[in-house]
Order: C-alpha cells, then structure tokens, then sequence
C-alpha cells in the first residue's frame, strides 16, 4: 500500500516537473521579452530622470548666474550713484555751494560781485605801485580766490551753528513724539520756532511735504544743503524708521545723545590740540616778525631782500619752504570726528 503510493506520489511529481519543464520551455521567450521590455522601460525612466534632473539643473544654474548678474548690476548701480554722489558732496556745483552757504544770491549775481572784487583788489595793487606782473595775480585772486573763500567760510560756519542748535531740536521732536503728536507735527513745529539755521532746514522739509514728498525723503534731502555726517544720521534714522517701522522717538533720543557726545569729543580735540595749533601760529608769525625788527633796527642790513633779485628768489624760496612746513603741520594737527 506504501509503495503504490509512493509511486503514485512520484509519477504525479514527474508528470509536474514536465509540465513545468515544457510551459518554461514554451514561455521562455514571452519571459525574457518581458524583461528586456523591464529592463528597456528602466532604461528609458533613468534617462528621462537623468534629463530631468539635468535640465533642472541647467535651469538653477541659469537661474542663479541671471540673478547674480542682476545683484552685480544693481550694485555697480548703486556704487556709481554713490560715487556720484560723494562727487556732488566733495565738489558740489556754485549754485548748491551758495545754498550750503546760506546766501541768497543768484549764479549770476554772484559772478558779477566777483568781477567786481577782482577790478577792485587789482586796481587796489596797482595804484599802491606794486609791479605790474602782480596785477593779473590781483584780478585772479579778487575774482576767483576770494569769493570762494568766502563761500566756504560762509559755509562752515553755518555748519557750526546748525551743530549746536540740531540736537535741542531733535529732543523738541522726541517730546512731540511722546506727548502723542505725529512726526509732522514735530517737524512744522521746528520750522516755526527754531534758530537759524536749523529752522529753514526744517522749512525746506515743509515746503518739500506740501510739493508731495515725503518726510523721509526730506529728511535724506538734507544733506545737499547741509553737508555734514549729522543731518545724514537723521536722514538715515526717519528713512529707517518709516520702511521698518520701531519706536521713533527711542531713535531719534539716541540720535540726540550721538550727537551730543560727538559735539564733546570734538570740544575734547580741539581742547587737547589747542597748543600744537598755538605752536604752528607762533612758528608760522616768527619769520615776519622777525623781518620787521630787524627792519625797525638795521634797514639797510635787511633791503637787499626787498631791492636785488638774489632777494627776491631767497624770499620766494623760504615762502614756499615755510608754506610746505606749515602745511604739513595743520595735517598733523587736523582731527576728524
């Protein structure tokens, strides 16, 4: 009984694996066209992955290299309106120059004042009988010299003024802000009741509000008619303030402290720089001085300076070689802060 089944069992086994043996024999070449169909359809996805993901790439660095160029050239933009800028600030135009001075005369009334000061001061040097090579030089300095000399004087010291009087005027603004009142209040506030000149800075704050700017702007305007480091701080605070938002009068408190602490450290300079100053006078005076008594004393020892050529080249030697001393000695004792 166990061995008819046993062989039963084993014909069934063999009759199996035939028929396997033969349905892989006639399926063989269906499977291996299924797999290399598998295998040619991973092929196909790797290569649309591989090209997707290049062209993604491709697309990134192009991306990345246009907008580096566009940083680059909105940099190279902004450096040369900067350098323009610091241009406009170092050599302005004599119209803005006249308004940084505060004085209110036209291009070309001021051409004709210094036309007139030149005709003046060289007909001045050649009635006093002064050579007539010297009245030319006369005219230049009449004419050119002068007045810009004047322009810059008239220049710093408006400057100063408006330093002394520009941080009362921000703490003026601070208690506006504080006891509720908006930035243009504080401002018109300013322009009414101020010293000169800090109060037609403020007007021109005012009069630029009612043209359609805003105070922003103005306030960064204000550096054109008043070219010193703290009215750009103040600009730079209220354009701040207004694009980020924060507490204005908090920054506008510290601006007023800045600038409260540079006035002091500048007095501190000055102070500690007074003697060397006192020391360039004195060194500066010595020579001229020293040339009148010897011509009070001994005129005759000291005329041939004045009468014979030789003379004139010495003197025009030691002028230029004192020139040079003296201009090497206000470097050295020139600070900015």
């Amino acid at each position: 009984m166990f061995g008819i089944d046993l062989s039963v069992i084993m014909m069934v086994a063999l009759a199996g694996l035939s028929a396997g043996a033969l349905a892989y024999v006639f399926m063989f070449n269906r499977i291996s066209t299924e797999n290399q169909t598998d295998r040619r359809l991973e092929t196909v996805k790797k290569t649309v992955t591989d090209s997707s993901v290049r062209t993604a790439a491709r697309d990134r660095a192009t991306e990345a290299t246009k907008r580096r160029k566009s940083v680059e050239d909105t940099l190279k933009a902004l450096e040369s309106k900067q350098k323009d800028q610091e241009r406009k600030l170092k050599k302005p135009p004599l119209k803005m120059q006249l308004r940084q001075a505060g004085m209110k005369v036209s291009v070309k009334q001021f051409h004709i004042y210094s036309a007139a000061c030149g005709v003046l001061i060289a007909a001045g040097v050649f009635f006093s009988g002064a050579p007539l090579i010297a009245v030319p030089g006369g005219l230049i300095a009449g004419g050119l010299g002068l007045p810009r000399w004047f322009i810059s004087f008239r220049k710093k010291r408006r400057i100063r003024k408006f330093l002394n009087e520009f941080p009362n005027a921000i703490e003026i603004i601070v208690r506006a802000i504080k006891s509720g009142l908006p930035l243009n209040d504080g401002v018109r506030l300013i322009a009414a009741e101020a010293v000169e000149p800090v109060k037609s800075e403020f007007q021109r704050m005012v009069e630029s509000q009612q043209l359609g700017i805003s105070i922003p702007e103005a306030a960064v305007r204000m550096k054109d008619t008043m070219p010193c480091p703290e009215a750009s701080f103040f600009g730079i605070v209220i354009q701040i303030q207004a694009q980020a938002g924060g507490n204005l009068s908090e920054a506008l408190g510290n601006l007023a402290r800045v600038l409260r602490d540079r006035k002091k450290m500048k007095a501190k300079v000055q102070a500690l720089s007074m003697e060397a100053k006192a020391s360039a006078a004195i060194i500066g005076a010595l020579p001229f001085i020293v040339a009148f008594l010897v011509y009070l004393s001994s005129p005759n020892y000291i005329m041939p300076l004045f009468v014979t050529s030789a003379g004139h080249m010495i003197m025009a030697v030691s002028l230029i070689w004192m020139s040079m001393g003296l201009f090497v000695m206000k470097k050295m004792i020139s600070f900015d802060v």
